[in-house]
């Protein structure tokens, strides 16, 4: 494929603003970007019109689940319905793999999984679990983005959650190492139920409190400030959370805030009981929260959007008929995200180019890969997504590229087609055809940096 060309667009969206123009495509780099039409008309050009070409998306959370549990979800499927998202780089959880990314040797088995089965470019986070902490150098030293951490029980025994003295042990590592702690921000405490079912999507909430969320980051911004670790917190679900959070960066502590779409589109009051597809920790809460995210999210006070993609066998979805406590929490939406933020910044009045900061720049520069990922600039890779955000489609499961269908946004009407994605200027996914191409490479953290 020649991989010289024009990219021709009306909304191209770069770091100085949406672009009447052209992306020059070098090879695998973006060479120029520039207003009006190409100079050189010998050069072959993509016109795509009015449809928006956006930076690749940057999915700094996502759950693969190979080795070990391929059945659940795996490198071809996920990255795949990665690039069929628009998702060009996506970051993996230490977990839900067999054996979980905690150890060396874990991590060669990762690497060695991930091998000639990418259709997106891939990179790590190592787990922090109790009795680990001396591994996380050689961990940071073979190329991690980051350590990611619970503070309450993960769901599967090979990844405990950590208490505050273990935290306080890793974080001086973490930080003289220059990497971030990612934390699964949840308290334990004791919680007064509410007589009910467990079929009960309220009293599932009310299982996990906003004040679990907002105790977990008090911890996180004491160990911040005693130690100046970069602190990311993960999946925020509560608004309680943003003032500490907004004081805590006022005072130039150095904590980052993610989000995620289900909590941007969904609210607890619409949601049924008995449906586990709408299962994850923290709850998806009511529609005060979500409208607060919202205006944190523009207001600068969080930083990113990313999936969490979670999935997990159907069989473990949909257990003891729609058992709120028992079924597994996790969200499958890896190939679902930016439709459903371009649906919510139009029907919000909010301009598309947003959506850049938040699934493209704000991920890529939580992991150090920015500008080479998550910008539409000279010298970035040329990884881009053609988009017609004035296109709706209906969600039907049993299309979706994830290893399994199960979704809460099935049958959910969106707005935005991901028409054309391309990974280092090669086109790994388009609406008329799939590349039969496996292009996607390992990404690894240069030692450099630690």
């Amino acid at each position: 494929m020649d991989q010289t060309f024009y990219l021709r667009s009306r909304h191209i969206v770069s770091p100085h603003g949406v672009v009447d123009g052209v992306v020059l495509v070098e090879g695998e780099k973006i060479m120029a970007v520039q207003p009006g039409d190409p100079p050189n008309s010998a050069m072959p050009v993509r016109d795509v019109g009015d449809a928006w070409v956006f930076p690749g998306l940057v999915d700094s959370h996502v759950h693969i689940n190979e080795p070990g549990r391929t059945e659940w979800e795996g490198f071809l499927t996920a990255t795949s319905a990665a690039a069929a998202g628009g998702v060009t780089t996506l970051i993996e959880m230490p977990l839900n793999s067999n054996p979980v990314t905690t150890t060396p040797d874990a991590f060669r088995q990762k690497l060695a999984a991930a091998e000639g089965k990418l259709s997106v470019d891939v990179g790590f986070y190592a787990g922090l679990v109790p009795g680990n902490a001396h591994h996380v150098e050689e961990l940071v030293r073979m190329g991690v983005f980051g350590v990611k951490a619970f503070m309450v029980y993960s769901g599967i025994p090979e990844f405990l959650n950590v208490t505050k003295n273990e935290l306080a042990e890793a974080m001086p590592i973490l930080n003289r190492l220059g990497i971030p702690l990612l934390a699964h921000a949840e308290s334990d405490g004791p919680v007064d139920l509410p007589p009910g079912k467990h079929q009960s999507y309220q009293r599932y909430v009310a299982s996990r409190p906003s004040w679990w969320e907002t105790d977990a980051i008090g911890q996180l911004i004491e160990l911040c400030r005693q130690t100046g670790c970069h602190v990311h917190v993960v999946h925020l679900a509560t608004a309680d959370a943003l003032p500490m959070l907004a004081t805590a960066r006022a005072e130039g502590l150095p904590i980052t805030v993610e989000t995620c779409p289900h909590y941007l589109h969904f609210q607890a009051e619409s949601i049924p009981d008995a449906d586990t597809r709408f299962k994850c920790a923290p709850p998806i809460r009511e529609a005060c929260h979500r409208e607060a995210l919202w205006k944190a999210l523009q207001e600068g006070a969080l930083d990113l959007v990313v999936s969490d993609h979670s999935p997990c066998p159907p069989e473990m979805k949909y257990l003891a008929e729609g058992d709120l406590i028992r079924a597994w929490g996790g969200i499958c939406s890896l190939q679902l995200g930016l439709s459903v933020m371009i649906t919510e910044c139009r029907n919000r009045g909010i301009s598309l180019e947003h959506i850049a900061r938040w699934m493209c720049e704000g991920p890529a520069r939580l992991v150090g890969l920015f500008p080479r990922k998550g910008a539409i600039a000279p010298g970035a890779d040329a990884d881009l997504v053609v988009v017609d955000p004035g296109r709706s489609f209906t969600v039907k499961g049993r299309e979706l590229r994830h290893r399994h269908k199960v979704t809460p946004y099935d049958h959910e009407t969106l707005v935005g087609v991901v028409e054309t994605t391309y990974l280092r200027g090669r086109v790994v996914y388009d609406t008329h055809h799939m590349e039969n191409l496996l292009p996607g490479r390992v990404l690894l953290r240069s030692p450099s940096l630690a």
